[in-house]
């Protein structure tokens, strides 16, 4: 039986942690997992880490698969921005683009991550015209949930993957983006070129995109891809 190791984004975390005993259950195989920001994890395996699958944004990956360390992909689930307050703080408005530049713009303190959604709301901010007028009171976090940010009382809304969100205890989830300003984010597992287990960490890939997973992964905010 093998060790597989992953390196993985914290966007898929909570729908893998809970297919994955299952999955040792039944083969007998055991992963090792290591969370890591998107970021380092780019700089971990340009700079020549090894593991046996990465999972991350699509796009990330496909990076990686230009640089010649990921051999192949597989799609696992689809995930849009959410957008959070503190546990009973007023709600804003975010039916529209307009209402949620409105909602930004009147914020004491916005915080997202420097994953592939906050790239996205910076570039957003950019399109709106608001990114030189709230840069002081934007936070960018790595390493912990922008939720955990609110619910700390740190910043008034934050934004991250709704499958980020969700767990985080002590926030109300106002809701996606809305559907004029989404970013849809594809998260899929990567197999690394120098895989030490690559037969096992397919069969892992095999349970992830099974029809059974399918629920699960709607369950934690996302949808299977």
């Amino acid at each position: 039986m093998a060790e597989i190791k992953v390196m993985a984004s914290a966007a898929f975390r909570e729908a893998y942690l809970e297919l994955l005993p299952e999955f040792e259950r039944t083969t007998g195989h055991t992963v090792s997992n290591t969370w890591v920001p998107s970021v380092q994890m780019m700089n971990r395996l340009k700079g020549g880490e090894t593991v046996d699958l990465v999972i991350m944004s699509a796009a990330s990956l496909d990076d990686l698969i230009k640089a010649g360390i990921i051999g192949e992909r597989f799609d696992l689930a689809k995930s849009g921005v959410g957008v959070a307050v503190r546990a009973g703080a007023s709600r804003p408005d975010i039916s529209s683009g307009e209402a949620l530049k409105r909602a930004v713009l009147a914020a004491k303190s916005i915080v997202y991550s420097t994953g592939p959604s906050g790239i996205y709301l910076a570039g957003l901010f950019q399109r709106m015209g608001i990114a030189g007028e709230i840069k002081s009171r934007v936070k960018q976090v790595q390493g912990e949930p922008a939720g955990a940010v609110v619910a700390r009382g740190e910043a008034e809304i934050g934004f991250q993957q709704m499958s980020e969100l969700l767990p985080v205890a002590g926030i109300d989830l106002i809701g996606p983006l809305p559907p004029d300003v989404q970013q849809i984010t594809v998260f899929a597992a990567g197999l690394h070129a120098r895989a030490r287990e690559p037969d096992a960490a397919r069969t892992l890939v095999k349970h992830l995109t099974a029809p059974a997973a399918a629920s699960v992964i709607r369950k934690k905010g996302m949808e299977p891809a």
